[in-house]
């Protein structure tokens, strides 16, 4: 039993020495991008991939681990050979991994995944660009470090597994089958809500350093199993017009309505939680739901038709500082490679001399958020880590009166200009905040209403604080709902009232009070708003500046395997599954249909092209 114990451990001792020259190979092989960094900052990445590493290694233990069982009854050579060349493959594969990785990057700029096996395809148009002395390179690496890794294992570990050891049958089996069960730990990353993404390991503002923490194994078997369309499923009409309609939709003109004071003034992003149109008091609410809100848009600037881009968080944090649509079955900011692309809002004010922080009292790694982050170049970045745990006292993280309060007395020392983006959660399901009832009942729309009413009051007691402050007099703050919350099957998931969400402008920094914006809008035209008010570029291929008076009124957003349109006086959805439209309301609901469709497929050809 000891002895076999031991084997495992050795063994997983000898996967994480690979994973460590892995990544030691690939920093000496991009030389030139990594020893422009410090010492210091390259340990970082062994420390930090760690978990990557040790995810990867939870999915290597499998067969060892699962075959340990029968051997418990069955004795002889059998188990120690089946882990020989089990473990031979697996290096060879690696191997391939390692080069193929460290080879593709100086080209693609990301780690490798899932991608270059369909070049596989076709193996001679793969290797038309690869000369034939780089190709004989290429393979004698693969060759050379499976021979050392080969040979390693046989010196040092295959023969720890040819020996039994004694053991009580009864005792083995129960302890090998908890040991199996318990390999779900490392594959996830541990006990929080969010398993473990490639955003997990991120630590940096440089993205060579958190390219270096991926493990590429990982990264490739991931991407493997979670394979995302190679060709547009969403073709509708010929790329030239479906272009032409999307440019026809974005005009970009100079704002013709300025609501500002400055040019220049501190931007503050608070992204709430499931704040559902709905049940917003100034758009025709329960007004006892969100008395702070309502208070606040009667003095600041309210979107009356405004429209969240996609039904989940990770899909609003692209729109909203990306000006990035939401995509039905997929989420962009799963995937590093591609989100790190896209134009960004915060980082354009830090190009500005602009401070910035994000704050969010929750699991950052959710969803593969702390790349996108990260990438946003956000310099201080606030999650529940940094809250003392006694204060964790909600599923997702810290409540909201908590971070807010924190967030309140870091702003006295926060240098100006600065953009914040701060990401609620106490109103996220299963709606459970830290105060008694005020809406009386047993029922989910109830718990609903009182998280809400909760998360308004937090809210309140933040902006009622800041209004005192000296930095308050030059700052915009946007509050902007993430998404609505569908609590019964009405209204139907591609309705417009089930992504009707709100938007306030209030601070400061603006000029006028007391207006409602009755154009259609959506969280894409966030950021080419914001840039209008401030005299940047148009950097947002997908939005467009609300307050501009050559602006088209309109909303696009998705939902699994389909899309809504919604123009001034038309409005269609269409499901992809079902191959027709769910909903045609208006005078020219298939004008509405046509341009949503160009509109998709426009989309969707950007994303496979990033």
């Amino acid at each position: 039993m000891k002895k076999r114990l031991a084997a495992l451990l050795w063994y997983s001792l000898f996967w994480m020495i690979v994973f460590v020259f892995a990544r030691l190979y690939f920093i000496v092989f991009q030389y030139r991008t990594a020893f422009s960094n410090s010492l210091w900052e390259l340990l970082q990445t062994f420390i930090h991939g760690s978990r990557l590493d040790l995810s990867t290694l939870g999915y290597y233990l499998l067969i060892p681990v699962f075959f340990t069982i029968p051997s418990v009854f069955i004795k002889g050579r059998w188990f120690g050979m089946l882990i020989r060349w089990y473990t031979y493959l697996l290096i060879i594969f690696t191997a391939v991994i390692i080069v193929s990785d460290a080879t593709l990057y100086s080209y693609w700029g990301f780690r490798m995944d899932y991608t270059p096996f369909f070049y596989l395809k076709t193996p001679g148009e793969a290797a038309a660009s690869v000369s034939t002395f780089g190709t004989v390179i290429f393979f004698l690496e693969i060759v050379a470090i499976s021979a050392i890794f080969i040979i390693s294992y046989n010196e040092l570990i295959a023969r720890l597994f040819f020996n039994d050891g004694k053991i009580t049958y009864r005792f083995g089996l129960i302890f090998y089958l908890i040991l199996f069960g318990s390999l779900i730990i490392p594959i996830r990353g541990g006990f929080s809500i969010a398993p473990i993404n490639a955003g997990t390991v991120y630590f940096s503002n440089k993205m060579f350093l958190n390219h270096a923490s991926i493990n590429a194994v990982w990264n490739v078997g991931t991407s493997a199993f979670t394979q995302k369309p190679v060709k547009n499923p969403y073709t509708f009409t010929d790329q030239a017009k479906a272009k032409q309609t999307v440019d026809s939709l974005t005009v970009k003109k100079k704002a013709t309505i300025k609501l500002l004071t400055t040019n220049h003034p501190n931007v503050m992003f608070i992204i709430l939680e499931s704040f559902s149109g709905y049940l917003i008091g100034e758009l025709g609410g329960d007004s006892l739901i969100t008395p702070c809100f309502n208070r606040y848009a009667r003095q600041g600037i309210l979107f009356t038709d405004f429209y969240a881009s996609g039904n989940r968080t990770d899909k609003a944090i692209p729109a909203i500082l990306s000006g990035y649509p939401a995509l039905p079955t997929l989420s962009i900011i799963k995937e590093p490679k591609k989100s790190q692309t896209l134009p960004n809002i915060v980082r354009m004010l830090i190009d500005q001399g602009y401070n910035s922080s994000f704050w969010y009292g929750g699991e950052i790694n959710f969803a593969n958020f702390n790349s996108f982050i990260i990438g946003s170049g956000f310099k201080q970045i606030i999650t529940k880590d940094n809250f003392p745990p006694a204060t964790y006292n909600s599923k997702w993280g810290v409540h909201d009166h908590i971070m807010f309060r924190m967030l309140a007395d870091s702003m006295k020392n926060l240098k100006e200009p600065f953009v914040n983006t701060v990401l609620t959660l106490s109103s996220h399901e299963p709606f459970d905040v830290p105060m008694e009832p005020v809406f009386k009942g047993d029922s989910r729309l109830t718990s609903y209403k009182n998280s809400v009413f909760y998360a308004d009051r937090s809210l309140g007691e933040f902006l009622d604080k800041a209004s005192g402050e000296a930095w308050w007099k030059n700052t915009l703050v946007i509050l902007v709902a993430d998404h609505c919350c569908r609590i019964y099957s009405e209204p139907p998931m591609y309705s417009r009232e089930a992504f009707r969400i709100p938007m306030l402008w209030t601070g400061g920094a603006i000029a006028q009070k007391g207006i409602r914006i009755n154009r259609i809008g959506c969280q894409t035209d966030i950021p080419a708003t914001i840039a209008g008010q401030l005299g940047l570029a148009q950097a947002f291929p997908f939005g467009k500046d609300l307050l501009s008076d050559q602006s088209v009124p309109f909303a696009f957003y998705t939902f699994n395997e389909g899309f809504g349109f919604i123009a001034d006086s038309s409005a269609a959805a269409w499901d992809h599954k079902l191959k027709k439209p769910v909903m045609m309301e208006g005078k020219d609901p298939a004008l509405a249909l046509s341009q949503g469709k160009s509109f998709l497929q426009y989309l969707f050809d950007d994303y496979l092209k990033r």
